[in-house]
């Protein structure tokens, strides 16, 4: 018998890595990369599989609270995590090629893709990518809401999801047996607690027994693999800092669905561009009138993001029991302490107030943003083959994104969106309660959005939750894109949602994507999105306005917004990289 060996496609397979141009400064909330060294290589590129590492820091810290993270007996290692993806600390990307802009810079581009990412990614997905990603959905039957009642400003937290898991987490509510359905609301967010999970090894941990985690893997070394950790903790003399160096991975064919598309391209100049979601809130906390003081009321004081995005931080609940149970007031006293919680891209905390402490420390991770592309080293036969077309199309989508503010409780809404765009694919609506005011609406400071909140999940993949729409519809250049005018949710997510973006469109038992089931959706992703792609290619040119109807089901105020994705298409001489 004759065995013929196969041959290799490719003979060889390098990872390039360059730095961004910010020189590891990030004050300016911005990072660019240009692909100029990976251009002159004479080596194929693969951007499909490209991702950036984006070195993150989150602290948190007082100045006059009971805050000691440094003792194990008042651990506060669970008292801070993330919201939903690590791509949420980019607020918006732009993509210059070849001196062409060919990826609008659209705001609150991070809200879109976390879209995308629940209804394309698979429960297997989450086990094998989420700690990569800092990827895992929140329990959409988690949340609950707390009025501050702080006399007539009403300052609370508003609508909250951030309750970590406990060991005595059940998967159904608290002694279901002595009141209504709340469903998990009393026992923790999942999804949250493992995002937490995904950066806060400390190695000062002796899991059974007095032996550490650094006993195996010393802190020196930790830091040289560049492992996500908690780097600094100090009681510093009652007041406290706790600091987590991230090391975040996020691939750029789930920033934009052009990189999806790239075929391998060789001498290719790209420029891009991060506008990025630096940001850091201010939280109040009343604690007892004890030593060991145990915080009553929390409130939020202030957020700041200054490119106006989501506040991709969140503050654990201070409940019994929860991460953040040992974040208390001033001691002896009723009189209310101050906490920082900061996110800062690089290897330095942004906010000055912060880095002037002299406790604080710079990380020890990487202090800039890389770019990591896999170069490919063709076998001279099929690198004939693949030549022999050279001129590639890449069919790929982009995204504006509108707002539609302030819609009343009950009210009915009907908007022009746009007045034309050409080869729309989808339209997207993201209910949020509005920062405007109205009855029940956030309990947060007067300005201030859901999405900027550090309790709420809300802009990461959720959206506000109970945010449901009847007499919906959208209306494409004066047709309604769905036939009869939806009235019910169940209507929405079977019809509409479900199959989306999922392998095979969800129709085949057993092999199906999507993390978000009717349920969910119903509670905390209310997502209201119409495939209005379906047209003769006849019509694919010619700009269509859209117009969106329906009426506001819930009690407070709501804030919409509206993505509209549409088509794009490019012609590249796969050899030069020249746009043809």
């Amino acid at each position: 018998m004759t065995f013929h060996k196969k041959s290799n496609v490719f003979v060889k397979k390098d990872w390039l890595n360059i730095l961004d141009n910010q020189n590891q400064n990030y004050s300016s909330n911005q990072s660019v990369i240009d692909t100029s060294q990976l251009s002159n290589s004479n080596k194929y590129m693969s951007y499909r599989e490209a991702y950036f590492m984006i070195p993150m820091m989150l602290t948190l810290s007082t100045t006059n609270g009971v805050f000691n993270p440094q003792t194990t007996g008042t651990s506060s290692d669970y008292a801070m995590g993330l919201k939903n993806w690590y791509g949420s600390i980019i607020h918006s990307f732009t993509l210059d090629y070849m001196g062409t802009t060919i990826i609008q810079q659209t705001p609150f581009i991070n809200m879109w893709n976390c879209f995308k990412l629940m209804t394309s990614l698979s429960w297997n997905d989450v086990i094998t990518q989420g700690s990569t990603i800092g990827f895992y959905p929140d329990d959409p039957l988690a949340w609950g809401y707390v009025d501050g009642n702080n006399g007539a400003s009403r300052v609370g937290q508003g609508t909250i999801n951030n309750s970590t898991m406990t060991a005595a987490s059940g998967v159904i509510q608290a002694n279901p047996a002595s009141s209504f359905n709340s469903y998990t609301s009393t026992t923790g967010n999942v999804g949250y607690t493992k995002r937490i999970q995904y950066i806060n090894f400390n190695g000062n941990a002796a899991p059974n027994g007095n032996t550490t985690y650094y006993d195996f893997l010393p802190p020196q070394s930790v830091t040289n693999v560049w492992k996500s950790y908690i780097f600094n903790q100090l009681n510093s003399g009652g007041s406290g800092i706790l600091q987590i160096a991230v090391s975040a991975t996020i691939y750029l064919k789930q920033v934009h669905s052009f990189f999806a598309m790239c075929p391998l391209l060789k001498g290719v100049f790209m420029k891009m561009t991060m506008n990025l979601n630096n940001s850091s809130s201010s939280i109040s906390v009343v604690g007892t009138n004890s030593a060991a003081s145990t915080s009553t009321n929390v409130t939020l004081i202030s957020s700041s993001v200054p490119v106006g995005g989501v506040l991709p931080i969140m503050l654990t609940s201070t409940n019994a029991l929860q991460g953040g149970a040992n974040l208390g007031g001033i001691a002896n006293s009723i009189q209310p302490a101050t906490y920082l919680l900061t996110l800062s891209v690089g290897g330095k905390c942004l906010n000055p107030a912060v880095a002037a402490r002299g406790d604080y420390q710079t990380s020890p991770l990487a202090q800039s943003v890389y770019l990591y592309v896999p170069a490919y080293t063709f076998n001279p036969v099929f690198e004939q083959a693949y030549l022999s077309s050279p001129i590639k199309q890449i069919k790929y989508t982009d995204v504006y994104q509108y707002q539609v503010l302030n819609i009343g409780a009950n009210q009915q809404f009907n908007n022009l969106i746009t007045n034309g765009i050409a080869n729309i694919k989808s339209v997207l609506i993201l209910p949020y309660f509005s920062a405007s005011g109205g009855p029940a609406n956030t309990s947060l400071p007067a300005g201030v959005p859901v999405y900027q909140s550090p309790f709420d999940p809300a802009g990461c993949g959720p959206t506000s939750p109970l945010c449901l729409l009847t007499n919906f519809n959208v209306v494409v250049s004066g047709q309604n894109a769905i036939y009869n005018t939806q009235r019910y949710s169940f209507e929405q997510f079977n019809n509409q949602l479900y199959g989306q973006n999922a392998v095979n469109g969800g129709l085949t038992d057993g092999l199906t994507s999507s993390l978000i089931n009717s349920l969910g959706f119903e509670m905390e992703y209310c997502y209201y999105y119409v495939n209005v792609s379906r047209m003769l290619p006849v019509e694919e040119s010619v700009p269509k306005s859209i117009q969106i109807i329906g009426t506001n089901m819930s009690a407070a105020n709501v804030d919409l917004f509206v993505f509209i994705e549409y088509g794009v298409d490019v012609s590249i001489d796969i050899l030069s990289g020249a746009r043809v």
